[in-house]
């Protein structure tokens, strides 16, 4: 939620998927880095009063978020709650116990400080959640207004569930999206049979990758939304952001996975360098 402005930080529409799963969870987490004891040498404290303040105020803040998606959507069932405890821990802890398709947070909700010593929410939730994770930022636009969405494409499961994702949902008139396909740059080869492979490899990968983009396209024309592409041989961590960026995107959607294991550990995910860098809000599709 924008504190400010009482709107939620994603536009309208953005929210609205598939209404047969219409019950959401406002959950708001009073953050306690270490529990207070309740007495000190057989002497009470004070600390409890103060967790059940903080308690109070979390609470607060999780119904006027029901409020405000009731008022948008009156059909839904919204429930709110607060609990104590690392934010990050509450999301994920609530998230293995209720199963959501979707878990929306802020892409900021820490101070400086609470940041260095325990990472950042966002972050925690999207490495952890074994769902799909969108960390909101907020717009400059009017809500109702058409909106631009990125979506990385590799071909591989997860980013065809991110082009799902998108034409399941209902969009504004004149919404536009940018199908983006980022191609790993190969390394330069010193042998004969090598640069055979290589060849090879990468006409292949521009074959299925091709394959792919067109069938993105086609799903989302088919729901109406404007669509382009841009293929090319670059870092698509980088492209991703770039193409957000100079097209004036609302969000991105890409999927969690697009590299092998060994991949992720020594150059690290596509998903999570998106969330860290981009301008605009994020959506990771598991």
């Amino acid at each position: 939620m924008d504190r400010h402005t009482q709107r939620p930080r994603w536009p309208i529409s953005d929210a609205r998927d598939c209404r047969e799963k219409s019950r959401r969870w406002c959950s708001a987490v009073s953050e306690e880095w270490i529990p207070a004891p309740a007495s000190i040498g057989g002497v009470a404290t004070s600390f409890p009063r103060f967790e059940s303040e903080a308690e109070d105020e979390a609470l607060k803040l999780a119904r006027s978020a029901k409020a405000v998606l009731k008022t948008i959507f009156p059909d839904w069932q919204v429930h709110a709650e607060a609990v104590t405890g690392s934010p990050g821990n509450m999301l994920i802890w609530k998230s293995d116990e209720w199963k959501p398709d979707l878990i929306v947070v802020g892409s900021q909700g820490r101070s400086a400080l609470g940041r260095f010593f325990f990472g950042s929410v966002s972050q925690k939730v999207l490495h952890h959640a074994d769902c799909s994770v969108r960390i909101a930022r907020a717009g400059r636009k009017d809500p109702t207004a058409p909106v631009r969405l990125i979506v990385g494409v590799d071909g591989l499961p997860d980013s065809d569930a991110a082009v799902k994702a998108i034409t399941k949902r209902h969009w504004p008139k004149g919404s536009e999206v940018c199908v983006v396909c980022g191609m790993w740059v190969p390394p330069p080869v010193t042998s004969e049979q090598m640069a055979i492979e290589v060849e090879k490899w990468i006409a292949d990968e521009k074959t299925r990758t091709a394959e792919a983009v067109e069938a993105a396209v086609r799903k989302l024309q088919g729901i109406g939304l404007a669509t382009s592409s841009v293929v090319k041989e670059e870092d698509p961590k980088g492209l991703l952001c770039a193409e957000a960026e100079s097209r004036d995107a609302d969000c991105i959607f890409v999927g969690a996975t697009g590299m092998e294991r060994i991949e992720e550990a020594l150059i690290g995910s596509v998903s999570s360098a998106v969330a860290m860098r981009a301008h605009c809000s994020v959506e990771v599709v598991r």
